[in-house]
């Protein structure tokens, strides 16, 4: 058992961000190893706008539920790597619509396997766990009440 291990909930949210920091490492190892020119942190808004076609960077904000920002940053990134385009929206000039570009439907094109065998990988460590339905009820009981109002409750405070 290592120290993470040892400390069990204690350290609920640090094991969470190292398991993410490492998945995202591995998945951007796949990308690297394949020659693909692809961050797996960019993974969200380039689903949403496959399976949408456009969206505002609100519209990303709000499904990815991260900052306006962030994606503001991120789609900035995508843009000067000319994977997305952005034109004001026809209802609304000071939104921001985003559309992937020719090479941005390439890339795509050449991401698409992997994260159809990343599907498969995950879907066979985890199987039997019922890790994504225990993930599910702590991000909607975090809903219900935050993680630092229940603290405080435990604390009395």
């Amino acid at each position: 058992m290592n120290f993470y291990q040892k400390l069990g909930p204690l350290v609920f949210g640090s094991r969470l961000r190292r398991l993410s920091e490492g998945f995202l490492s591995e998945v951007n190892k796949v990308y690297a190893d394949l020659g693909i020119d692809f961050e797996a942190s960019w993974f969200g808004v380039f689903y949403l706008l496959d399976k949408n076609g456009e969206l505002s960077i609100h519209e990303i904000s709000e499904v990815l539920e991260i900052s306006h920002s962030a994606v503001s940053q991120m789609v900035k990134t995508l843009n000067e790597n000319n994977l997305v385009a952005l034109s004001p929206s026809k209802h609304d000039a000071r939104k921001k619509i985003v559309v992937l570009t020719d090479s941005g439907k390439e890339l795509l094109n050449q991401i698409k396997p992997v994260w159809e065998a990343l599907e498969k990988t995950i879907t066979e460590m985890t199987v039997g766990m019922e890790i994504f339905e225990h993930l599910m009820k702590i991000e909607n009981d975090f809903l219900k009440k935050s993680l630092s109002q229940r603290i405080k409750n435990q604390m009395n405070v």
